[in-house]
């Protein structure tokens, strides 16, 4: 879970705009007429999430981009300095037999690195529990720490203990559009719910002169934000709205998702009333999981990750065609659901005991806030009696420009005075450890860790 939020954050940073589907397409193929991305900020093109169905492996995907690379499960691009400007995208699908099944276009803009020097930037999260989590905000506020970004300031009530230094939100597991807008009770209990103190009222609603809740967006900005509005709030909303819906009975589901988002567009509706200037960057809500072993695990069979893959699907179209085209009130869709990793790929790999190799990780540089696309291999390591031990492996980096730059102001930085470096977080999908060999020496081996 944690590898996707991270991968959120690059959508977010990137800042993708308004999708569009093809609907007379056989597998809906979805993508952005625009992608955002960030020089040496990894983004990629999951194919699983821009197509319905069940078995993506059983189609090729071709993507043609003069930046990039393609894998059997995604596209992935690290831009460079050099590579600022628009590059276009055609991904072909074709089936077993080579005929082409879908066919769709998009570009691909990489901003300047220091396109926010000099800026300030106030940002108000509001989601469920993705948000509550406080992976991603803390990714955000790590990302938004490099040279060239906008001086951050992060609004909210919320600030766990896992929050990094000036990470704040409103985040709370199980909420939904509908909990932000009313949500309320006039004697908050004296015992939280849950190990992230789910709030008993939204913090959007005030008691009003008979005592009733009421949404007051002019208030809450008054007393929690100074009095000035965020330049930004991102919504992660519409997992708990529409979790239940059966994706069986396709009316009942449209009616449960036309519901959402009228709750949806009366939220919006009241921050734009509030604050006419702020963007609204709505969230595109993520895709499940590729394991239905994990639904099992949390839902004992009441719930199935192909049911709610085309609950999810669905929403994405409605999101788009209620929510898309509405820049005039300053809303912007943010596609979160391409650049999220389904498939927990290393996880995936590592429990098969087999080699595997083009696996692509953004990797932690030493010393620094920097990141590195690296593609990982890996070997299966036997003991004399074929019990599996773990994997000897190796990453290649092919950002060979940026490697060099960074390799070039590490030794020209003085001595004492380097950065330092962060400890191991739950995003951090990798850690090494010596494994003995039979000769007295050591190696180091990767561990795939969820």
């Amino acid at each position: 879970m944690n590898i996707r939020l991270h991968a959120f954050v690059h959508a977010f940073i990137a800042f993708c705009a308004i999708t569009h589907t093809r609907a007379a397409d056989p597998l809906q193929l979805t993508l952005p007429p625009s992608c955002y991305a960030v020089p040496s900020v990894p983004m990629s093109i999951h194919f699983d999430n821009i197509v319905l169905t069940e078995k993506p492996e059983s189609y090729r995907f071709e993507v043609k981009c003069d930046v990039g690379s393609g894998a059997a499960r995604c596209w992935t691009v690290t831009p460079a300095d050099k590579d600022a400007g628009v590059h276009p995208i055609e991904i072909t699908v074709r089936d077993a037999t080579g005929k082409v099944v879908g066919h769709g276009s998009t570009v691909l803009r990489v901003l300047l690195r220091d396109a926010g020097s000099g800026r300030t930037l106030r940002l108000l999260i509001v989601g469920d529990s993705l948000t509550a989590a406080t992976a991603y905000p803390n990714e955000i506020a790590r990302l938004l720490d490099a040279p060239g970004n906008p001086k951050w300031t992060m609004l909210g009530t919320s600030k766990p203990a896992s929050a990094k230094p000036g990470v704040a939100h409103e985040g709370y597991g199980g909420w939904t559009s509908a909990a932000f807008l009313a949500k309320f009770a006039s004697q908050p209990p004296s015992v939280t719910a849950g190990p992230l103190a789910r709030k008993s009222t939204s913090p959007f609603v005030y008691a009003d002169a008979n005592g009733k809740g009421a949404l007051d967006i002019p208030r809450y900005i008054r007393e929690e934000c100074g009095g000035h509005p965020p330049d930004v709030v991102p919504f992660l909303l519409g997992i708990n709205d529409c979790f239940g819906a059966s994706p069986d009975d396709s009316t009942a589901m449209d009616r449960v998702i036309n519901a959402t988002l009228d709750n949806a567009d009366k939220l919006l509706a009241a921050f734009h009333a509030a604050a006419p200037k702020t963007v609204l960057a709505v969230g595109l809500t993520t895709p499940p999981n590729a394991r239905e072993s994990g639904f099992e695990a949390n839902y004992k069979g009441r719930y199935h990750r192909w049911g709610w893959k085309r609950i999810q699907h669905r929403l994405v179209q409605r999101m788009i065609e209620r929510l898309g085209n509405r820049e005039g009130e300053n809303i912007h869709l943010v596609p979160t659901e391409l650049n999220l990793d389904p498939d927990n790929q290393v996880a995936r790999a590592v429990a098969t005991h087999e080699t595997w190799s083009s696996i692509t990780l953004s990797w932690p540089v030493d010393e620094s806030r920097e990141r590195l696309a690296v593609e990982l291999s890996g070997l299966p390591v036997f003991d004399r009696n074929r019990n599996f031990r773990g994997y000897r492996g190796f990453g290649v980096l092919r950002d060979i420009a940026r490697t060099n730059q960074l390799a070039r102001a590490r030794r020209e930085r003085p001595m004492g005075f380097g950065a330092q470096p962060e400890a191991p977080t739950e995003r951090d999908c990798w850690l090494f450890d010596r494994m003995p060999r039979a000769d007295g020496e050591h190696e180091c081996h990767g561990h795939s860790r969820e």
